[in-house]
């Protein structure tokens, strides 16, 4: 009974086929076919070649700090120390004021050294009296040439001695080294002060310099004379003034240093970011960086648009600057339009539409 069964179902599916099979006949839809392989169309967007200047750069990160010494100008920094132990009177400045070269920074103590000139000045008027009266004896062949001589080289020691106790008197009185501005101030007036102690820092604010670090592959490049951007806000335009001769073992890197414009704004100590002009290609064909793509061969391409299609082109590709890229190919030209976003991963050619 359950075979019978079975054999029914497969006679009405039989059945049911070959109608559908006749209709088709009926209104000439003959065999059926494979239906036709709809084309991939690609959404992108795109941009447009145009000419300009690229420039090429090296970049780092330096500190600004007071120029170094150079042929014909002395630092633009000092360290202040005493010339003589002693002990602190008077500070006549303070932190961030103004000096000119010269100008008194801190005094010593000066009692002992003023009762030691007051010694010395009086040590003087005796040898110079002992001395006239001696010439007059001698005048009179009174005394012998021996004593006057005695006398007259006692005068000199004195004088000797008084001019180095008005020394020790003006070694007492710190002045500035330098004009510029009082950056530090370490002393105060009872505190006792010798040879190694730093009684205050001056640095002339209107010649400073920014000191980088480059990595010594691309330091290859610079050379003295090339324009820089230190990058702050708003950027200041300056040139290289120093490429290092050697490289810094420890590091790998070439110290550079350039000069600031006056009143740049910078302070010493300020850690920034600089960029060093290595090149510049003016007038060229130029890319959106988003356009240059890697293909499956590994060459660089864009894919450049001609009505509802795009193709790739290789390129040869050189400077790139803020978001564009220098491109070399046969049959390119500026305006032409290439695919920027969609363009990694598109076939060789291929339909497109573009979206906003």
């Amino acid at each position: 009974m359950r075979g019978k069964r079975i054999l029914i179902g497969l006679a009405v599916v039989l059945v049911g086929g070959g109608l559908v099979a006749l209709v088709r006949l009926i209104h000439g839809g003959g065999p059926v076919e494979a239906e036709e392989a709809t084309p991939t169309i690609v959404s992108v967007q795109t941009g447009h070649l145009q000419r300009m200047t690229l420039r090429g750069y090296v970049s780092g990160f330096g500190t600004v700090s007071p120029a170094p010494a150079v042929e014909g100008q002395s630092p633009a920094m000092a360290l202040v120390a005493p010339s003589v132990p002693g002990v602190v009177r008077e500070a006549d400045v303070v932190a961030g004021q103004q000096v000119r070269q010269g100008d008194t920074l801190v005094v010593l103590d000066t009692r002992a050294a003023a009762v030691a000139l007051e010694r010395a000045r009086r040590a003087v008027e005796f040898a110079r009296q002992t001395a006239e009266r001696q010439r007059e004896l001698f005048a009179a062949h009174n005394t012998s040439a021996r004593n006057l001589q005695d006398a007259e080289a006692q005068l000199a020691i004195a004088q000797a001695d008084l001019a180095a106790a008005r020394t020790q008197v003006a070694l007492l009185r710190i002045t500035a080294p330098l004009s510029g501005t009082v950056t530090r101030l370490d002393v105060r007036p009872g505190e006792a002060v010798d040879l190694t102690t730093t009684v205050a820092e001056i640095i002339d604010l209107e010649r400073l310099v920014v000191q980088a670090e480059i990595p010594s592959a691309e330091a290859k490049s610079l050379k003295a004379g090339q324009p820089v951007q230190v990058l702050t806000e708003p950027p200041v335009a300056t040139a290289l003034a120093y490429v290092s001769p050697a490289v810094d073992a420890t590091n790998n890197t070439v110290r550079v240093r350039v000069p600031l414009p006056t009143h740049s704004g910078l302070r010493p100590g300020e850690f920034v970011r600089l960029r060093v002009v290595t090149a510049e290609h003016a007038n060229c064909l130029a890319a959106p960086a988003a356009s240059v793509v890697q293909d499956e061969a590994g060459r660089q391409v864009v894919a450049v648009v001609k009505g509802e299609e795009a193709a790739q082109v290789p390129v040869t590709t050189g400077l790139r600057e803020g978001g564009w890229v220098e491109v070399q190919a046969q049959g390119l030209t500026p305006d032409a339009t290439v695919v920027t976003v969609g363009a990694y991963g598109l076939p060789q050619q291929t339909k497109i539409r573009v979206t906003e």
